[in-house]
């Protein structure tokens, strides 16, 4: 009810988060505080999103059961678990093993057999399952978003991102891709963790 007033009224979007324990997602120290709606640390430096952001960011993407999707960011795996109960597929990839190990494992537990996971740079994307219908980004980029992942967005997709200069200037951002290019739509403001990338290897020389 309390996501319902704030603005999440898809009713599938309301259902699958009611559907996904967020306590198996939350540390033990929070447990206490798994339902309430801010955001909340889990290791490595990183959250888990409050409920409201997961919902709003759920809805802006405008899921359908036979999207292909791709999320960038797994961190504890409760975006992704939201996700999987309203699109044909799930490809979430996460730069940090140990997170990735652990959200894994709730994926199990749950029983969720359509997320596939990739330990990896996810500002790169996943060009052998591309393009994707729709693309959500769970951690800050910057003014624009990451070429691989526009590039990996199939014409008539949706990609929500949060992007900004910095940490005070977030805002969600919608992008469609059309025929002739990307429709760039700012949603509202928001505060996320860095997207971060891996550093370019070094050539080798022979």
């Amino acid at each position: 009810m309390a996501l319902r007033g704030a603005g999440v009224t898809d009713t599938r979007v309301l259902a699958a988060i009611e559907r996904i324990p967020r306590e198996l997602f939350v540390p033990d120290a929070f447990q206490d505080r798994a339902w309430e709606d801010m955001a909340l640390p889990i290791d490595l430096g990183q959250t888990i999103s409050q409920p409201l952001v997961v919902g709003q960011m759920t809805q802006a993407l405008e899921l359908h059961p036979r999207h292909l999707v791709l999320e960038v960011g797994t961190g504890s795996g409760y975006q992704a678990a939201v996700l999987a109960h309203l699109c044909r597929r799930v490809f979430t990839i996460e730069r940090l093993k140990p997170l990735l190990r652990e959200a894994e494992s709730r994926f199990r537990q749950l029983d969720i057999g359509t997320i596939t996971t990739r330990l990896g740079d996810g500002t790169r994307g996943w060009p052998e399952q591309a393009p994707f219908a729709r693309i959500l980004v769970t951690a800050a980029g910057g003014p624009e978003p990451p070429k691989d992942l526009t590039d990996q967005l199939a014409v008539g997709g949706v990609m929500v991102i949060p992007l900004g200069g910095d940490h005070r200037d977030q805002k969600v951002v919608r992008i469609r891709r059309t025929e002739v290019g990307l429709n760039r739509e700012d949603l509202w403001p928001v505060r996320f963790v860095p997207l971060l990338s891996d550093p370019p290897q070094p050539v080798r020389s022979a």
